[in-house]
């Protein structure tokens, strides 16, 4: 007796459904990126109880005639390609042809369509046609779904509660207005708006729809390319910064996409800009040609893969670095790293302009020196620090002409570390020790077969490892930086992240790996100075080139000027 069978066409839909339709937002989402294909100018999303109960899509699109609005229930029915070549260059949010019957498969479904000619009405219910016919309705498409997974209760027990799911779905729209700020978007719950976007086509007017006056205040434009992708957009000061990375919003041919590569390259072009533990607000958008990227990996099309992913990566770090290098001034400096709280600061970003929160509490308060006020500076310039005392043996106070400073000891010897290892590094002239028995570092075999690797991208701090068994390597001599570190503990820490992340580069050594043997190296926070390593630490730190950043980003010293000193004493 035979097994194998040929499933039905409603629970192939259904199994369908599973995999494009996890929640209500699955809905949305495609429903939503129907009318963005049917060139919609606004759409109009209406919710009940998070979208559990009721989900109504309204847009202005070119709608259907009333065969295909039939046709448009059927599996693997497509507008959008028809030939095999076609799945190379998808130019459209949707394709696949499995979201209307899919949805219609474990819901009810209410359709009305006008195209200009014919104005149709189509019912479903989980999977079977009640009724299509004329009927009255605006130019564009209308469709109703409710009873969501009432038919599938495995499905339906694992949806979360009604403001859970109703906060998926605002997080899309919101990044759907950002992708697409020609197309007005309406968002209700419950007959209350959640999310108006006018549809001006300006994507600063959209990102103060969604996050507000003072992040689209703060918002620096970007506009770079190369001969294979176009990336433009908006990056926000990094004065305001979130603790999760749910604000990096990425786009690729204004398709939502979900890639941890480009978030990384984000954040890595804010490297030095904030704390490790923060992350900024983006809208990236990148123009590439349809046939560099891969859209048809996954059902629910978040995924995608990129051709060239690597000289991607390169163009969007280098191109934020460069310019926020280029468009921060010293007041949106001073801003940045203001001795309240997080959660202080951010409360008061939201509420103040730029200039108001200036005029309040940074020019009263203490004044952060940061990294690009160096380009104030006439060249050759550098701070003078004249030793004071130690605070707790955490801090030294210290002045000069016009300014009292408070260096926090263990951040400004992170960062002379750091410089004087990365001078010796640039400048090829790393210092090495001979070990008086050499460094056996037992590894895989797989590691062993790539030792070629590993010493290539370890040259540039002279680390050169030979094989001393089929699992283990030696090295007979190291840098002379590695003196205050558990060498053996970092070198096979560094070793197995080279052989794991082909893409870690010499620059990534030279960043992050050094950063994290200044860290090691230097005076712990809590730990007494006598005056003459304070006043040797002082000197070893006016010779930085950017003294006021240890290499994590956190500030090596807060300035309170005379000014601010009299304004206090209310001598002003």
């Amino acid at each position: 007796m035979s097994k194998i069978r040929i499933l039905d066409e409603l629970l192939s839909n259904m199994i369908a459904a599973g995999e494009v339709v996890e929640r209500p937002m699955g809905v949305v989402k495609e429903l939503v990126e129907n009318s963005i294909d049917a060139q919609a100018t606004r759409i109009e999303i209406r919710l009940i109880n998070g979208g559990l109960d009721y989900i109504e899509i309204t847009d202005d699109g070119c709608g259907m005639d009333k065969k295909d609005a039939t046709a448009a229930f059927s599996r693997h029915a497509t507008s959008k390609i028809s030939e095999v070549n076609d799945l190379w260059q998808i130019n459209t949010m949707g394709f696949r042809g499995e979201a209307l019957p899919s949805i219609a498969s474990v819901s009810k479904v209410s359709l009305t369509t006008n195209d200009g000619n014919d104005s149709t009405l189509v019912r479903v219910e989980y999977g079977k046609i009640i009724e299509a016919k004329p009927f009255g309705a605006p130019e564009g498409t209308t469709i109703k779904v409710e009873g969501l997974f009432y038919k599938t209760p495995a499905r339906l027990k694992h949806l979360k509660s009604a403001n859970v799911e109703l906060n998926l779905i605002l997080d899309l729209i919101s990044k759907m207005a950002l992708s697409h700020p020609e197309i007005s978007f309406e968002l209700t719950n419950d007959e209350q708006a959640k999310i108006q976007t006018n549809g001006s086509g300006s994507l600063q007017e959209a990102i103060m729809a969604i996050y507000g006056v003072a992040v689209a205040r703060k918002c620096i434009a970007i506009d770079f390319e190369d001969y294979d992708f176009k990336v433009t957009g908006y990056i926000v000061d990094p004065a305001i910064t979130r603790a999760t990375k749910q604000y990096i919003n990425c786009f690729i041919n204004g398709r939502i996409i979900k890639s941890y590569q480009i978030q990384k390259a984000i954040i890595e072009g804010y490297k030095g800009y904030m704390m490790s533990d923060r992350f900024p607000i983006a809208i990236v958008n990148i123009a590439v040609d349809y046939k560099l990227v891969d859209v048809n990996v996954h059902p629910s099309k978040w995924e995608i893969r990129i051709s060239k992913e690597k000289q991607l990566y390169k163009l969007i770090t280098n191109g934020i670095r460069e310019v926020l290098k280029k468009e921060m001034t010293p007041s949106d400096l001073l801003l940045k790293n203001l001795s309240s709280s997080k959660q202080d600061r951010e409360q008061r970003e939201t509420e103040l302009t730029k200039e108001e929160a200036y005029k309040s509490f940074v020019q009263p308060n203490l004044n952060i020196v940061q990294e690009e006020i160096l380009e104030y500076i006439e060249p050759g310039q550098r701070y003078r620090f004249k030793y004071l005392a130690q605070l707790h043996g955490k801090y030294i106070l210290a002045n000069d002409e016009e300014n009292l400073y408070i260096i926090d000891q263990h951040a400004a010897q992170e960062r002379c570390m750091y410089e004087e290892i990365q001078n010796q590094i640039m400048e090829k002239s790393v210092i090495t020790q001979h070990l008086l028995l050499p460094l056996v570092i037992e590894v895989s075999p797989a590691i062993v077969n790539q030792l070629d690797l590993i010493n290539q991208q370890l040259d540039c701090i002279k680390l050169k490892f030979e094989q001393f068994s089929m699992n283990s390597i030696v090295t007979r001599e190291v840098p002379d930086f590695f003196e205050q570190i558990d060498e053996l503990h970092f070198i096979q820490h560094l070793i197995n992240e080279i052989v794991e992340d082909k893409q870690m580069s010499r620059i990534d050594i030279r960043k992050e790996k050094i950063a994290s043997i200044a860290c090691h190296s230097s005076v712990r926070f809590n730990q007494y100075l006598s005056m003459e390593e304070s006043k040797k630490l002082l000197e070893r730190l006016s010779k930085c080139n950017q003294p006021f950043n240890c290499p994590h980003g956190r500030p090596t010293m807060i300035a309170i000027s005379e000014k601010d000193l009299i304004k206090e004493f209310k001598r002003a």
